[in-house]
């Protein structure tokens, strides 16, 4: 059954969200590699331990382009999941010796969360994990958080969007996510629709929030740039990319990534939703444990290797380093 695969971020600069995602965070640093469509821009993935699908958050450096300007019809946070109220109390003490802006505990439907800003004022959170929540997450392993306080995994998608139902009957009708609950957002008379997935891997919720009032978020630095929900194999993202194709959705073909296969369409509001393969496996990442950004070699894919020398020269290069 589904769950949120992967979130993918757009930052200005690679090398400042390594150290947060990596240093701050105490995410266990994946891959860092380079867009393959663009190789003059680093992608960098960070997850668990494991690297498993479901703990992943990518980035996309993008130097130039304006800041994303607030909207609906847009991804408008991502929630990290962790274990206690005490492991919230921790890291409002971290966020703060970092100068990392914070919201302080709140509750999202019933449950203790901290709200805190990204590079690039890219919205996150951190949520403890729903009291029937069996399942085992083992947790990133280089870094010096201790590991009762160590993120977990990915935890939810806040999605704002104009037309809420629409939304809400694509993610049952092919993701098997269902309606848990109904609560408005904060002190407001908002409404917010909280879906849950059904898989017995990952616990994952999306909540919609309903806002047909603001205009369309601008896309920008500091947008989260699309949500990745999974599908098992490449028969079955076949089947999807037919169905969706039939319904004259706007889609991309499928695409070979090597790490997996996906494919990349607009639901009903706009929203780009990738959907990838839970097959695949990652290039082997030396040096993961290292600290600083320049200390770690860039890895690439398969077909990409006899480019080598001419990637690492472009991007020395943007760095000021050729």
């Amino acid at each position: 059954m589904t769950i949120i695969h992967h979130v993918s971020i757009i930052n200005r600069k690679a090398e400042p969200s390594f150290h947060f995602y990596r240093n701050i965070l105490g995410l266990d640093l994946m891959m860092k590699t380079v867009n393959q469509d663009d190789h003059e821009m680093y992608h960098l993935f960070f997850g668990d331990a494991n690297g498993q699908p479901g703990t992943e958050v990518t980035i996309f450096e993008i130097e130039d382009g304006a800041d994303k300007q607030f909207g609906t019809n847009a991804i408008e946070r991502l929630l990290f999941k962790v274990r206690s109220t005490e492991a919230l109390q921790f890291w409002m003490e971290r966020f703060d010796a970092f100068n990392v802006c914070h919201y302080g505990i709140e509750r999202i439907n019933g449950r203790e969360t901290v709200r805190f800003e990204a590079p690039d004022n890219t919205m996150l959170g951190l949520t403890v994990v729903h009291h029937d929540d069996n399942n085992v997450y083992p947790g990133p392993e280089h870094t010096d958080i201790p590991h009762n306080y160590r993120i977990l995994s990915l935890d939810a998608i806040q999605l704002r969007v104009k037309y809420a139902q629409a939304t809400i009957n694509e993610l049952e009708r092919y993701y098997g996510f269902k309606v848990t609950d109904e609560t408005s957002f904060f002190e407001t008379d908002r409404q917010v629709t909280i879906l849950r997935n059904q898989s017995s891997r990952f616990t994952h919720e999306i909540h919609i929030i309903h806002d047909n009032d603001n205009e369309d978020e601008v896309t920008g630095i500091g947008s989260i740039h699309h949500v990745a929900l999974s599908i098992e194999g490449i028969t079955e993202l076949e089947a999807l990319h037919k169905a969706l194709s039939d319904r004259s959705f706007y889609l991309s073909a499928i695409k070979n990534r090597e790490f997996f296969q996906s494919l990349y369409y607009r639901e009903p509001n706009n929203i780009l939703i990738e959907v990838a393969t839970m097959e695949g496996h990652k290039i082997h990442q030396p040096d993961k444990d290292a600290t600083q950004f320049s200390d770690i070699p860039l890895v690439l894919p398969d077909y990409l290797e006899n480019k080598r020398e001419k990637i690492e020269h472009l991007l020395k290069k943007k760095e000021g380093r050729a």
